[in-house]
């Protein structure tokens, strides 16, 4: 099956209806999760002994801000670096390797089609603003559809990254009318962004790696394969046209 609802809020009293919509951007929008593969082990073959980036550690970073991302891969991989000289390094490479990311299938639709639809959509993501403007220098027509950004490694106002609830309730309060938390869906595909969009109180449409197990799937209102399979109705929401 391409979909599954896979909550007790889906299965037993129905999904919310919703008004306004929250996107993450790193895997999910943007084919971006192989890159960080790629400038992390380039990092850690020249400073880490050759060490492999697992997909265990991955996951494990998945939606965290970069700060703390830098201080655990350092710890981890006992790397001969400062947190800052890590973010240092990986921003040199990810201005280089980022900058030709693509789209993921049915990102571009999906974003054009709530925006033709007068539905309030944002972005949330745990990139930096410098990372945001690398990755979205070759798509920005489409990333102009979003009534505003939260950087989380770059905002005051978020203080904890992900999985605490702080950049999806930020995202929120920063819509025109402040929609109740209740009211938002959350589009994700890390674990830790489920978890964060569930403690904010929002339903949250999972679009993971296949790489995910089905315990770190756990708790999305609905998991999907692609955008290319949301059915945006059942949330009240303008269905995609075929």
């Amino acid at each position: 099956m391409n979909r599954l609802v896979s909550s007790e809020l889906g299965s037993k009293m129905g999904l919310r209806k919703v008004t306004h919509v929250i996107f993450d951007m790193d895997g999910l929008l943007l084919d971006t999760e192989t890159l960080y593969t790629k400038v992390t082990q380039a990092i850690l073959d020249e400073y880490g002994g050759g060490q492999t980036y697992t997909w265990e550690v991955k996951t494990s970073l998945m939606g965290l801000q970069r700060e703390e991302v830098a201080e655990r891969l350092v710890e981890f991989y006992n790397l001969p670096l400062t947190p800052q000289e890590y973010i240092d390094l990986s921003q040199e490479k990810i201005r280089v390797v980022m900058a030709n990311c693509n789209k993921m299938p049915g990102a571009e639709k999906l974003v054009r089609h709530l925006h033709d639809n007068k539905i309030p959509i944002a972005l949330a993501t745990s990139s930096s603003n410098e990372s945001v403007v690398v990755k979205t220098a070759k798509h920005l027509e489409l990333f102009k559809l979003f009534h505003h950004k939260v950087m989380g490694s770059s905002d005051p106002d978020v203080k904890s990254g992900k999985p605490s609830p702080d950049i999806f309730l930020v995202a929120a309060q920063r819509f025109p009318d402040n929609p109740s938390p209740e009211d938002c869906l959350v589009f994700e595909d890390a674990p830790n962004g489920v978890k964060a969009a569930i403690s904010a109180g929002m339903q949250v449409v999972m679009v993971p790696d296949e790489h995910i197990t089905e315990e770190q799937k756990k708790g999305a209102t609905v998991v999907l394969k692609s955008l290319e399979d949301v059915k945006l109705e059942e949330f009240g929401l303008p269905p995609l046209p075929a």
